[in-house]
């Protein structure tokens, strides 16, 4: 299985014209951090786990040619918002793609985008086929996907265990009953915004704090704001296992 860190960045940054932090004009590519965004690929099904407003560019960058599914975290806008710019690969592959979606995230979508489930289909609308999920196990292809619950502030959302590896992101707790599910994982990934504490996302140590009791061989953080520093500074006041993800790196 092939893991690509489409992006890793949020839309909590800051303007560039008041920036102090350097990580908008760092030098270091690792700081470039577009929306939070992982793709999936085995050798016959390559997934999207969540599409925002930077998808098209992700996936340009990244020279993806091929998708079969988008699976969703959460419904809010920095995770949705590139659906529209699934119709190059409705074109190119001449099929729908497969959407995974809780009921509440469904319900976002066709409010977002009520032009792709009009029922007079126009041509060019994104052509999708929606797939309800929820705690229980579902697999597309030939990836099995386990929904890790979590919360962001009151609001569900889900993460996802495939095989020896985890992805959570944008939340700020994880039910002791949840994190079980994630322990013997080899690979986990969690959102860690920023230094100070926040209202709906772990900071950075709290993230450590996860990362301790599930005791992966290695984590990745993302959903890095700016807030956070640069890559390179940031790396040396990690544990060994721990690193900041960044757009581009593949496991």
């Amino acid at each position: 299985m092939r893991f690509t860190f489409l992006g890793t960045g949020t839309s909590q940054g800051i303007p560039v014209i008041t920036c102090k932090c350097g990580v908008c004009i760092s030098s270091d590519p690792r700081d470039n951090r577009t929306r939070t965004s992982l793709l999936i690929a085995s050798d016959t099904t390559t997934v999207i786990i969540d599409t925002g407003p930077d998808f098209r560019h992700q996936m340009l960058r990244e020279n993806v040619g091929g998708l079969d599914a988008v699976v969703f975290t959460h419904g809010h806008k920095d995770h949705v918002a590139g659906l529209d710019d699934i119709r190059p690969f409705n074109y190119l592959l001449h099929k729908s793609i497969d959407v995974y979606a809780e009921i509440e995230v469904q319900q976002t979508l066709r409010r977002e985008f009520p032009y792709v489930f009009h029922k007079e289909k126009h041509f060019g609308v994104p052509q999708i086929e929606l797939n309800t999920i929820d705690e229980n196990p579902f697999t597309v292809g030939d990836i099995d996907f386990i929904p890790i619950r979590a919360m962001h502030k009151e609001l569900p959302v889900l993460g996802f265990r495939i095989n020896d590896f985890s992805y959570i992101t944008d939340a700020n707790f994880i039910a002791d009953s949840e994190l079980e599910k994630l322990k013997g994982s080899k690979v986990m990934v969690l959102n860690a915004l920023r230094r100070e504490e926040h209202y709906s996302h772990f900071n950075l140590d709290q993230a450590l704090e996860v990362i301790a009791k599930v005791m992966p061989d290695v984590a990745y953080l993302t959903h890095i704001s700016h807030h956070l520093g640069k890559h390179a500074e940031v790396e040396k006041e990690l544990p060994s296992h721990v690193h900041l993800a960044y757009d581009g790196l593949k496991l």
